[in-house]
């Protein structure tokens, strides 16, 4: 994937590289390589501000907060879970403005289940049953 998008970029094409960004930093997280996944999410979230390439906005905020999620050390679990909190809910936040109902879900899922892990079932099931 790495490669792919080199030659890509060498084209002089930037369309839609948020989007190719977040689906190389998902690989990394299934890969069991979170930290590289947030760099390279970092370099997403970069783009979006710098171009206001904003179709794909949601998706690298909800892939942030997963990986956050993997890779919080324990003694700072608390941390990790709270960050990816805020992650999800500005991903909820932009599909919502954006009107991406899939990707809203996507990350009402991601937060739901977060809030399931604490305990927080009957949050997680009315977040859910708005959607």
């Amino acid at each position: 994937m790495c490669q792919g998008l080199a030659a890509w970029r060498s084209t002089g094409a930037e369309i839609i590289r948020p989007y190719w960004l977040a689906l190389l930093a998902e690989r990394y997280g299934k890969a069991g390589e979170a930290k590289a996944g947030l760099s390279v999410l970092a370099e997403a979230l970069t783009t979006v501000e710098q171009k206001a390439e904003r179709d794909f906005e949601a998706e690298p905020y909800r892939l942030k907060g997963e990986l956050t999620l993997r890779s919080q050390v324990h003694s700072l679990k608390s941390i990790g879970e709270k960050e990816a909190e805020e992650c999800f809910l500005k991903a909820i936040d932009v599909a919502r403005r954006q009107q991406a109902k899939s990707l809203e879900l996507r990350a009402v899922m991601s937060l739901s289940r977060l809030w399931q892990q604490q305990g927080k079932t009957h949050e997680a099931h009315v977040m859910l049953s708005e959607i």
